[in-house]
């Protein structure tokens, strides 16, 4: 690829080597998702859980018994025990994607546990302790969260102790060829394909549109090409 997407390569195997809190930031469809896994397996905690979460998809009266368990019996309709999503990522990495959009009250459990590294499930007795790498994701600018009261500052700075901002597609064309190889092949894997290769015409127009989608609308772009 170019020089900025080897750049960024080597300083993504860089902060992967760390094991402190990362959050990435950037507009939606710029592959957060897809660098929190990149951080994850060249991290030393490659062998252990990935677990990966849409903050924005849970229901709020669910956050607390998805994130930390529940004993059998601690709410209505919970016939057994459950892990969390701290249980199941012990020893590996916890993807917080769209953190932006956790409750103030979740906030606040969410730093109370990052802060003491224990946890404890809903009608249990004691907490436990865990080791989790937090890695988590907004499209929102959290500073002017933080200053809207909308997201607690504390929890920012543990958050943020590392911060990789991912600049929209439209910044970073010179990717474009090394992200379309990766991504055709992906797709040609998902098709049972051979992998295509696109034209110079095919390439001009990809490189010619807006991409105001990012990744996400580049993926779409090359669907249609190959078909």
């Amino acid at each position: 690829g170019g020089e900025n997407f080897q750049a960024v390569r080597k300083s993504l195997r860089k902060f992967a080597s760390t094991d402190a809190s990362t959050l990435l930031t950037g507009d939606t469809g710029t592959g957060k998702s897809f660098l929190s896994g990149s951080i994850h397996f060249n991290s030393p905690r490659r062998d252990h859980p990935f677990v990966k979460i849409n903050c924005a998809n849970i229901p709020e009266t669910l956050l607390e018994a998805e994130f930390f368990g529940a004993k059998k019996g601690a709410y209505t309709g919970s016939v057994a025990d459950r892990e969390g999503f701290f249980q199941a990522a012990c020893g590996g990495t916890l993807f917080l994607d769209e953190i932006g959009d956790l409750p103030l009250s979740m906030q606040a459990k969410l730093l109370r546990v990052i802060q003491e590294r224990q946890v404890r499930q809903l009608g249990a007795a004691q907490e436990t302790a865990i080791d989790v790498r937090i890695v988590s994701a907004t499209h929102k600018d959290l500073a002017a969260e933080v200053q809207a009261g909308r997201f607690r500052q504390d929890l920012f700075y543990r958050l943020n102790v590392i911060e990789i901002v991912v600049p929209p597609l439209r910044e970073r064309r010179e990717d474009l060829p090394a992200l379309c190889q990766a991504l055709l092949a992906r797709i040609a894997a998902d098709s049972g394909a051979p992998v295509v290769s696109l034209s110079a015409r095919q390439m001009a127009e990809i490189a010619a549109a807006p991409l105001d989608g990012n990744v996400r609308e580049l993926e779409n772009l090359l669907h249609r090409a190959v078909a």
